[in-house]
């Protein structure tokens, strides 16, 4: 039996409204219990889409309901990509939290992919979500880094040699900090979210009483995890979180130029939650 096709919608937040997808859990016995997926960023969401949807209709199938939600900004939400926030961004969650313990569900856990899954801890160990189960899908390590790599994009087309690079990133910062916002790649950055990105430290985002699979894309089998991430472990495992690391040789396909899919990362997801369901 094929799953129900999800259903879109606009969510109530502030402000303006936020679309989602809503994917019911299929079967007889469903296990009253929802992801909320939380998208990367800028295009990195774009590019994301397809494996995104994938997985949401392996979770239906397995019985598991999915809410996708485009944040404030972002996709067919209401708002301006440059008038989002991170506080905005966390109080979407809680929005998308909320409307799914409306739904009847007992248990609302989170998947974020890249960014998305800073935003799902960030989120998380400050609100009342109880035990839940968290899916990370190759986390950034370090908002810092992960907000050069993004400032570089506007350099891309420019022939500048590292000292230039490093130049041109420092000046791009200076900017920020002067409270101008920039336009990247078609995406205009806010001094703001600028600011809270540089911030993030996955290492740091410690939420007790939960359950974490992270799971990692490396360019070829037998790579283990890089230096930094293998110290956000041991920062974790020092705070009593013992997350579960999955490595997966494949495409980055947050990041391809062409849409790309990763089957073996839908099916270890997929795998490893059936093996846990209650």
């Amino acid at each position: 039996m094929e799953n129900p096709p999800a259903e879109p919608f606009f969510l109530d937040a502030s402000p303006g409204k936020r679309f989602c997808l809503y994917h019911s859990p299929a079967g007889d016995t469903p296990l009253n219990q929802v992801f909320i997926y939380l998208h990367p960023f800028a295009e990195e969401m774009n590019k994301s889409r397809r494996m995104a949807a994938l997985q949401a209709k392996a979770f239906a199938a397995m019985g598991f309901g999915v809410l996708q939600i485009d944040l404030y900004g972002c996709g067919d939400s209401a708002g301006d990509f440059g008038e989002a926030t991170w506080e905005i961004w966390k109080n979407d969650v809680e929005f998308a939290y909320q409307w799914l313990i409306q739904q009847g569900f007992t248990s609302v856990h989170f998947w974020g992919l890249r960014l998305g899954a800073l935003l799902a801890l960030d989120y998380a160990g400050k609100a009342e979500t109880g035990s839940a189960k968290f899916i990370l899908w190759q986390p950034v390590i370090n908002g810092k880094s992960f907000l050069t790599q993004f400032l570089r994009l506007r350099l891309v087309n420019k022939l500048l040699s590292d000292d230039s690079d490093k130049a041109q990133n420092v000046h791009l910062r200076e900017e920020l900090r002067a409270g101008k916002s920039l336009e990247i790649a078609g995406y205009t950055l806010s001094p703001a979210m600028a600011a809270a990105i540089d911030e993030l430290k996955l290492g740091q985002l410690v939420v007790g009483n939960s359950e974490i699979y992270w799971f990692e894309i490396t360019p070829e089998a037998g790579r283990g995890l890089p230096p930094a991430g293998a110290a956000v472990v041991e920062a974790w495992n020092q705070s009593g979180v013992y997350p579960e690391v999955t490595l997966i040789p494949g495409l980055p396909f947050w990041a391809t130029q062409e849409i790309s899919e990763c089957p073996a990362l839908l099916a270890a997801t997929a795998k490893l939650f059936a093996g846990i369901q209650p």
